[in-house]
């Protein structure tokens, strides 16, 4: 699975949807919200650690076969190498999320039962080209000869490339919004509730606990994979996958971590994805007194992030984390534009400064995924005390 956004939710959608049918899933994704091993899981359970070592030992002599070529192998090439090892021997099927592109990233090594694009956007542009045919064209490399292939919504430019690249693999492609399209029927900020039809007949009502039309988008995409699964021999019980999709709750992607005050994490750390984020904001907290803690990589496109985030905020906290890609305050505050900007260098101390004793405000925090994901241990240690 490729795409700028909506990967990770699409797989948990399609993992909960399995399991729930009673097939043994595996799920390798990133980045990870829990840590080196929180990249490979089957089911809900992320690999153990000492089954982890096992392969590691494994493919040790391999590594070092390669290291003696001075053909060193990537931290993340490693991994996938463990994953796909540790799948073949112990699920019936695996959901395998790009890390990068698609073309050339490390897990476009195999023949997957079908391909899926979320979509494209502006993102990693020093490695995937300044424009969107380069990184459709990135996207699209994922797409393997006579396997079907699902697109997501997204702009002509992007949708001729994949579907040239289709044409060319002679892939079977079902486009959101052609062959298949979905119909909001109720939302709030805990649920989505939608219909979803398919031009060959089937027609679904289904019900997610995430909010946020986009997130309506993905489930879409992991039903359309669904219903081409069930065409490939999958037993799919309609009821069991329903269910699956109403149980999923997607950790980091607007997940309320605390109530009064609410406070909400998202991983929105593109553009694209601070689109998605400020469009369910501003739906669903429109008359709420709302506060943004905010941080990211210095590699990003902070200043249109920023220019998108902050009129929307009644105040701003720009901080920063430790990681050697996280910008730092002061390159935040070069692309700030409010006078009410505030600046905190410990993450924690801008979590600390939230009031807890308001219940009638909001508050959000954004950014890299790996802020997300040492903010929520933060909060998931705070609540064990």
């Amino acid at each position: 699975m490729a795409g700028t956004n909506g990967k990770g939710s699409t797989i948990h959608y399609l993992k909960h949807a399995l399991v729930t049918n009673g097939y043994r899933t595996g799920v390798f994704n990133s980045p990870s919200l829990e840590g080196l091993t929180g990249h490979i899981s089957i089911n809900d359970s992320v690999i153990p650690k000492k089954t982890f070592l096992t392969y590691i030992n494994k493919i040790y002599p391999f590594i070092l076969q390669l290291d003696n070529e001075r053909n060193h192998p990537t931290e993340f090439e490693i991994i996938t190498a463990i994953a796909f090892l540790y799948f073949t021997d112990n699920v019936d099927i695996a959901l395998i999320e790009t890390g990068m592109g698609g073309r050339e990233d490390t897990t476009n090594c195999f023949v997957p039962i079908l391909s899926i694009i979320t979509n494209v956007a502006f993102d990693h542009t020093g490695f995937l080209g300044d424009n969107i045919k380069s990184i459709a064209y990135h996207k699209a490399g994922i797409i393997k000869e006579n396997r079907p292939v699902i697109a997501g919504e997204m702009c002509d430019e992007s949708l001729s490339v994949i579907a040239d690249e289709a044409a060319k693999k002679n892939a079977p492609l079902y486009l959101m919004g052609n062959d298949f399209q979905y119909k909001v029927i109720d939302s709030t900020t805990t649920y989505e509730r939608f219909r979803w039809t398919f031009t060959a007949g089937t027609s679904m009502e289904t019900e997610l606990q995430t909010a946020g039309t986009h997130q309506i988008r993905n489930a879409s995409l992991a039903i359309m994979a669904l219903v081409i699964l069930d065409g490939k021999g999958f037993e799919l019980n309609r009821e069991n996958t329903m269910n699956g999709l109403a149980a999923a709750r997607i950790s980091g992607r607007f997940e309320r971590i605390h109530t009064k005050p609410a406070i909400f994490l998202d991983g929105a750390h593109n553009p694209a994805g601070i689109q998605a984020f400020v469009d369910t904001v501003s739906t669903y907290f429109a008359d709420k007194e709302k506060h943004l803690i905010f941080a990211a990589f210095k590699d990003k496109d902070l200043n249109r992030m920023l220019n998108d985030l902050e009129p929307h905020f009644s105040s701003v906290t720009l901080t920063t984390f430790d990681h050697p890609r996280a910008a730092g305050v002061e390159q935040l505050q070069d692309f700030s534009r409010l006078r009410y900007t505030r600046y905190q260098r410990d993450w924690r101390q801008a979590i600390e400064q939230i009031s807890f004793q308001r219940e009638n405000v909001c508050y959000f925090i954004t950014g890299s995924l790996h802020f997300i994901a040492i903010v929520r241990k933060y909060f998931e240690e705070m609540s064990h005390l």
